[in-house]
């Protein structure tokens, strides 16, 4: 085998997948934003709302499953994500995949969901008392589209996988599935976002996160080897396998 059959490749498939999510991310944000008072999912959004959205004071809000994806897009999802997730990858000497995790949550969260949210600023669900149809039931800021909490969730489930061995990316495609149904749910239930800002929500944190995993992917292979939940120690030189590139030149 020659050294550059053996050389660590970039599958096209990650680039193709998430450049088409992002390009459906983008179109999505361009029609919303050539009318942000209805755009074309406002029957479908104010239908799921009424389906959905809870009224103030049921406490149907505040129970585990709902606050567990609430906090998930806030400070205790962020402190996971962005230090406890990185800080254990340079533990257990996966710099690389700690610096693709680190890239993909602040790329994700500053251009996918602020800078959008920013340039678009969909007006959230507004209350509508003679229709029993409510406004937000946390605290929130300006700007409906995208979810931001959504698009954490896309960001999540595309990086952990990356960081994962195939055998076990099977069990969190569905793990990591789930999650980001259940944020659209709760960002939809507490009336927080239109169910389309949503659900195009995980699709840009997805597909973004999937460009980078496409850019990073020659340096998250050579982590793959080392485990992730034990620090990794060096082993004896005459006990280490043979690299696929001696004596090849460069």
């Amino acid at each position: 085998m020659t050294a550059d059959a053996s050389r660590p490749r970039r599958p096209r498939v990650l680039l193709v997948v998430g450049l088409a999510g992002l390009a459906v991310f983008v179109a999505f944000a361009f029609a919303v934003a050539a009318n942000v008072e209805r755009p074309f999912t406002q029957p479908f959004d104010d239908a799921w709302r009424a389906f959905v959205g809870l009224a103030p004071g049921t406490g149907g809000e505040t129970w585990a499953l709902p606050m567990f994806f609430q906090y998930l897009g806030e400070l205790p999802g962020a402190v996971l994500t962005i230090l406890l997730i990185p800080i254990w990858l340079f533990v257990v000497r996966r710099w690389r995949s700690a610096l693709f995790f680190l890239a993909a949550e602040f790329g994700g969260t500053l251009l996918v969901s602020q800078l959008v949210k920013n340039l678009v600023d969909r007006p959230r669900p507004a209350d509508d008392v003679a229709a029993n149809l409510f406004g937000p039931l946390f605290q929130v800021d300006h700007g409906s589209f995208p979810s931001g909490h959504s698009v954490s969730a896309g960001i999540l489930l595309v990086g952990v996988a990356a960081l994962l061995p195939v055998a076990k990316r099977r069990w969190w495609w569905l793990v990591g599935g789930l999650i980001a149904v259940g944020m659209v749910w709760q960002r939809t239930l507490i009336n927080a976002h239109w169910f389309s800002d949503a659900v195009v929500g995980v699709i840009g944190g997805a597909s973004a996160t999937l460009v980078l995993w496409w850019a990073f992917a020659t340096l998250l292979q050579r982590d793959y080897g080392k485990p992730l939940f034990r620090r990794t120690t060096p082993a004896p030189l005459d006990a280490r396998p043979a690299s696929p590139y001696e004596g090849a030149s460069v």
